[in-house]
Order: C-alpha cells, then structure tokens, then sequence
C-alpha cells in the first residue's frame, strides 16, 4: 500500500526511538559511533539513513538496516514521484503482464 507523504526516517527515530529513551542527540551519536552533527543532521531532515547508518540504528535499536532503508526508500520514492516531472519520458517496451 502505497503512503501519502511519507516522514522522513530521521522524524521517526527522533520521534520514536530518541525521545521516548530520554536521551539527547550528542548520547546517541555517541551509542552510534558518529559525530554529533551527522546525527543532527539526519533527525532534522537534512540527510538521508545510508547503508552504514542503517546498520548502525539496528543494532542500536534492536530494528533491522531493511527498516531503515525502506524508510528511506519510501520517502525519496514519493519526493521524486510528487516532484519531478516525468513527462517527457517514452515508453520503450510494453510492460510485462
């Protein structure tokens, strides 16, 4: 099922996971092994969850890296669809059935 503007991951670890622990950004980027800023970074919407952060959040919060990329991949995938224009583009083959 597809979702209608999806949050952006890092929305939800902040939301779900950082907050409700009671821990503030500088403890958890310690716990992740990254800098301050780069978590910073990612729970304002800044920057995206990569491979190696994906498996750093699921072994901090017990999740799996596939969480998080899809996360990830929902969110970009609905961006690109709502906001890129596509238009132009010509079918090539039909699809498969």
């Amino acid at each position: 099922m597809k979702m209608h503007n999806p949050p952006h991951p890092g929305v939800i670890l902040r939301e779900m996971y950082i907050e409700p622990l009671g821990i503030n950004i500088t403890e958890a980027a310690f716990a992740l092994h990254i800098s301050r800023q780069t978590l910073s970074e990612l729970v304002n919407c800044h920057i995206g969850v990569s491979v190696e952060m994906a498996i750093r959040l699921s072994r901090a919060f017990k999740s799996t890296p596939e969480y998080w990329l899809n996360l990830q991949n929902q969110y970009d995938l609905w961006h690109a669809i709502n906001e890129k224009d596509f238009g132009g583009i010509t079918q090539i083959c039909a699809a498969a059935a």
